[in-house]
């Protein structure tokens, strides 16, 4: 088992795209140019298999290539938090220990279901996934695509689970994150998701955020980042203002296809999101190039 060199996490995470080709083979080589790229830009850490690495539509042997070669790109520069998601305990707690085995940093947990969880279920699982890793666990909780989410009253049991030490809320809401924060009183730490605005998050007590657009803005949002934590707030909220074209833009549209539309602009060869989702139509893509353009990132 690899020990792990990063357990302390904050900062900007980049929800990384799984490149494919037409046959969806995972583009190794793309993908570890966009680690490179990422890092040089200042990110403080990767997080393959999120939303934006298009977790629910591979298969095991693809989302282990995708870990794997992040994990061999980074190189131990930055810490990389590999996505763990399933409908059942036995395969979420096999894949943690996979990408334990394979050098992960942590492990951002994630809750599929077909049929609704209760609250007891719910705790259930993602106490499972912590017990089977040594590595620190973020919970990942999306209650506009999950079926099952994670109330407030869970977070607070599961944050006495001592390596649970982050939550990445993608509620939108951002008094369920002030809610969370108080209830869990310091024992987990919170990062922002898209639906969010990072610098307000930050404001509360955030740490950072783990999304998908900072996969096409590395350096506006690392920019972002140090202003938010020098408290340089007027600063920080003017440049927040021109980010959140981005997010605005990504919101009329599938996300996986924003940012790889937005990194084949940028000349990635990422390829299109998986069937049966669509690709990013002419117009998304001038929209969102016209975006990325404005902000200075392409």
């Amino acid at each position: 088992m690899t020990t792990t060199q990063h357990t302390d996490f904050h900062g900007v995470f980049p929800y990384l795209v799984s490149p494919t080709d037409d046959q969806g083979n995972i583009r190794c080589e793309v993908l570890a140019r966009l680690c490179q790229d990422l890092i040089t830009a200042g990110v403080h850490g990767l997080a393959p298999l999120g939303s934006t690495g298009e977790f629910a539509y591979l298969d095991a042997a693809q989302r282990e290539q995708v870990v794997g070669t992040a994990i061999e790109a980074t190189a131990g520069r930055v810490p990389v938090v590999a996505g763990v998601a399933s409908t059942t305990i036995r395969d979420a707690q096999a894949q943690a220990r996979r990408y334990e085995d394979l050098g992960a940093d942590g492990i951002l947990a994630i809750m599929e279901a077909y049929f609704p969880i209760d609250d007891d279920g719910v705790y259930q699982y993602f106490k499972s996934i912590a017990e089977a890793t040594s590595l620190p666990v973020v919970l990942y909780t999306n209650p506009n695509f999950q079926r099952s989410d994670l109330s407030v009253s869970t977070l607070e049991r599961l944050s006495h689970i001592p390596n649970i030490r982050y939550i990445k809320d993608a509620s939108s809401n951002t008094g369920r994150l002030l809610s969370i924060m108080n209830r869990v009183q310091g024992r987990m730490q919170v990062f922002a998701a898209s639906a969010h605005i990072p610098a307000a998050v930050m404001l509360i007590g955030g740490v950072g955020w783990m999304a998908g657009p900072a996969c096409v803005a590395p350096a506006q949002s690392v920019q972002l980042y140090q202003l938010c934590k020098g408290q340089n707030w007027g600063q920080a909220m003017a440049l927040q203002r021109r980010l959140w074209l981005l997010n605005q833009a990504f919101a009329k549209y599938n996300l996986a296809a924003c940012i790889k539309g937005g990194l084949t602009l940028q000349g990635y060869d990422v390829g299109k999101p998986l069937p049966p989702q669509a690709p990013l139509t002419d117009a998304g893509m001038a929209e969102v190039g016209d975006v990325l353009r404005h902000i200075g990132a392409l």
